[in-house]
């Protein structure tokens, strides 16, 4: 669909956009100015619009969640370069995450659909690259997502896993250790419930949401000033703030080599901020809520993050013992400094416990939303005709809920942690996609603003102004940066269950989609298509 290029009347006013679809005016006077301002990009209002910008953001931070992504990659950043690398390394990632959060917010607000990067992708790139850029910015992205959900959930196994284990003794005082058998199970009971919460209306999703991003910042206030105030040890400021592991047991020495490799926990804890965009067609003011709710999720979430390693840090004294396998809690370091601070203190561990469930509650919710995200990612992606049975996985309810597009989420992401059964490694390269798969689908579409489309991309009411092509470069160039460095090699001598398997998930993915673009999708493949008139 092509538009005019009119600019849209402010919501106050009548709205009548005499915009262009396939050579017929498009007569949206009766909508609302979100109906009409949808009507303008080619899609009717299918789903039920009731967001607000607090629901909207509230989506989003608790799908980036601090408590989700530092507690499970806590271990990485402690065995590389530790809290030098930590607390130094997440205001870095932090203010280049921001410049890739300001770049996308930009153009969520000029084109405000559930499709988010895929949409803007082919609007960036016109019609004779549009739908080759579309197809690979959508499958890079619903992929990404999908393993998102993966780690998300698996990772809420494996903390179940560890509460138990501390809850039966810990490991040194006999504690049940469950089999991966097990662990999975826990993995598909949790994407179940997930399944069933998206299932219901979006205003009762929204209550939830709103009530995880309520969970997620008083979650961090009160465990970064109680785990540190009941330790009976504490770290000193210039071990939190200088010192620098680099006992790894990986055989790397280089300490440049070690912080770009600890810089992992803090990059995959930022990701995951396009949700907002992907609930544009629920959100009330779309095109400004839906920016505000990326910038937002990013901001508040690194100056609580920052809280709550500073926090967890203080209370580290003995790096090798939290990472070692024979600790009461299996070598899973911050479950590890919950239980020793309350075990010390109290004789009990039971405190630290209770802790953990905090974390667990927080990584439910994470789940949860990720699951909304994703499954409004599927909607749209297969609306367009990209999906095998497309015209499935894009029908809605009679709450106006995408529910088969919620199931299938849930069922892939289950698929996708059943290769832990097979190999740890197979695992892991699955869910490396969630970093890197991820954030090169947030670049393509930030590319081709500074680059096809720099001349004639059209902004909404949030944009950068003339700093937008510079701030959009750095994001650009950030993004190549960290699909290099987090492709290299964690330890030394390289064997099969040493590699990184990172770059070969990711060029899989590649061949994939190139594979199915030259034998198939280019023969039918459009690219986002109008659906108003069905």
């Amino acid at each position: 669909m092509e538009t005019s290029g009119l600019r849209v009347l402010e919501a106050a006013a009548v709205v009548y956009l005499p915009l262009r679809n396939n050579g017929e005016d498009i007569n949206a006077g009766a909508g609302s100015y979100d109906d009409a301002r949808l009507n303008q990009l080619g899609y009717k209002q299918e789903l039920s619009r009731s967001l607000s910008a607090i629901a909207n953001f509230s989506v989003t931070f608790s799908i980036v969640s601090v408590l989700t992504g530092l507690t499970t990659m806590y271990n990485n950043g402690l065995t590389y370069g530790g809290p030098m690398t930590m607390i130094w390394g997440w205001p870095i990632i932090g203010l280049l995450t921001l410049i890739v959060g300001l770049s996308m917010a930009e153009i969520c607000s000029a084109y405000p659909t559930s499709g988010g990067l895929y949409f803007w992708s082919a609007k960036l790139c016109g019609n004779d690259w549009g739908p080759l850029a579309s197809w690979f910015t959508g499958w890079f992205n619903i992929v990404g997502q999908w393993a998102v959900t993966t780690s998300i959930d698996f990772s809420l196994a494996q903390l179940i896993q560890v509460m138990i284990l501390l809850s039966t003794g810990g490991k040194n005082g006999g504690g049940y250790e469950a089999s991966k058998y097990v662990v999975i199970a826990f993995h598909g009971g949790i994407l179940l419930m997930h399944a069933i919460i998206n299932s219901l209306p979006i205003s009762v999703l929204s209550f939830f949401g709103q009530l995880a991003a309520a969970w997620n910042l008083v979650g961090v206030v009160v465990l970064m000033i109680l785990i540190p105030s009941v330790a009976t040890e504490r770290a000193s400021a210039k071990f939190v703030f200088t010192h620098f592991n680099t006992d790894n047991g990986d055989g790397i020495s280089s300490k440049v080599y070690i912080f770009v490799l600890g810089l992992l926990m803090s990059q995959y804890t930022l990701s995951g901020y396009d949700a907002s965009a992907h609930m544009t067609e629920e959100t009330k003011n779309a095109d400004k809520n839906g920016p505000k709710g990326i910038i937002s999720a990013i901001g508040i979430s690194i100056i609580f993050g920052w809280g709550y390693l500073l926090g967890i840090t203080f209370a580290v004294t003995n790096i090798p013992y939290l990472l070692s396998e024979d600790n009461d809690a299996g070598g899973y370091a911050i479950a590890e400094i919950f239980y020793l601070a309350f075990k010390n203190r109290f004789g009990s561990g039971v405190g630290g416990i209770v802790c953990l469930g905090v974390v667990a509650v927080a990584i439910f919710f994470c789940g949860m939303s990720s699951v909304t995200s994703n499954s409004r990612m599927a909607y749209a992606f297969s609306r367009d005709g990209a999906m095998p049975l497309s015209s499935f996985w894009h029908k809605v309810n009679k709450q106006e809920v995408p529910i088969n597009a919620v199931w299938l989420s849930a069922v892939i992401s289950f698929c996708m942690a059943l290769t832990y059964l097979g190999s740890e490694v197979a695992f892991q390269a699955m869910v490396s996609i969630a970093t890197i798969g991820l954030y090169i689908a947030y670049a393509l579409p930030i590319f081709f603003r500074v680059t096809l489309a720099r001349k004639s991309f059209i902004p909404g009411p949030f944009n950068l102004g003339r700093y937008g092509i510079l701030v959009g470069w750095v994001a650009v160039l950030w993004v190549a940066t960290i699909t290099v460095l987090f492709s290299l090699p964690v330890a030394y001598p390289v064997t099969s269950e040493t590699l990184n398997y990172t770059p070969v998930a990711v060029c899989g993915l590649l061949i994939l989609t190139v594979s199915a673009w030259i034998f198939s999708a280019r023969h039918w493949f459009k690219g986002p298509i109008t659906n108003i008139d069905r």
